[in-house]
């Protein structure tokens, strides 16, 4: 079975393992998005996708406009994102491994001992990011880049977009989504620490480890009170 780091090796495999991870970000996407992404023509981009649609290793997905927008006449272009397959070489190494490791913490130490290392797990991870000042938007959203940033570094291919009032945090890949279906304290602490550095309850919408094909975290800076809107109340 080809991973990813296996096309690095080959003839050409640095181009398409471009391609895969950049669907890791922006899926589902179409190869002439995936063209202007990545800078290269669409034709060329078409030819690495139809390879690593034969192996396995990404799939054709409809996709529905944006709300609002009619579709046009004439056959949809095809969107692509990466099947579990294509996702294994990003990150589900030691899967077993560590679930067993779990179950054992588990039975010596309890669910306070998995949910412990949890957070050492994810405070490891964003241990440079101090707390924001929760009174400040730009502040908060500055620390919620910040974090995504840090997981993005480790190997969640994370993005921050704007939604209604405040922002999400969308990961496009977790390297733990096999281990967290069976132990959401994983999850679970990764919510908590983000809360405390924002200084604001977050809203968890989506999960890999759920099924879904992203995990989106918002953080709603509409409920932070200025100060002046606070001399007003």
């Amino acid at each position: 079975m080809k991973t990813p780091h296996d096309h690095a090796k080959a003839p050409e495999g640095e181009t398409r393992h471009r391609i895969m991870r950049a669907l890791l970000k922006h899926a589902p996407v179409t190869a002439a998005e995936m063209a202007e992404h990545l800078g290269m023509s669409a034709a060329g981009v078409r030819r690495h996708l139809d390879i690593l649609h034969e192996e396995g290793l990404i799939e054709a997905v409809r996709r529905n406009p944006p709300r609002g927008v009619t579709r046009r006449r004439g056959r949809p272009a095809r969107s692509f994102r990466l099947t579990d397959r294509g996702r294994e070489g990003f990150g589900h190494d030691y899967d077993t491994l560590t679930t067993l490791a779990l179950e054992a913490l588990r039975e010596v130490g309890g669910e306070e001992a998995v949910r412990d290392l949890a957070r050492r797990r994810i405070e490891e991870i964003l241990a440079e990011i101090p707390a924001a000042d929760e009174d400040d938007p730009e502040s908060v959203e500055e620390t919620v880049r910040a974090v995504a940033r840090a997981f993005d570094e480790n190997g969640y291919a994370a993005t921050v977009t704007a939604a209604g009032g405040g922002v999400q945090i969308c990961q496009h890949h977790c390297p733990v989504s096999h281990v967290a279906e069976k132990f959401p304290e994983l999850c679970a602490a990764e919510h908590e620490a983000i809360a405390r550095r924002a200084g604001l309850h977050v809203q968890p919408l989506a999960s890999i480890a759920h099924g879904n094909d992203v995990c989106t975290t918002n953080i709603p800076l509409s409920t932070i009170n200025t100060p002046e809107e606070r001399r007003g109340s």
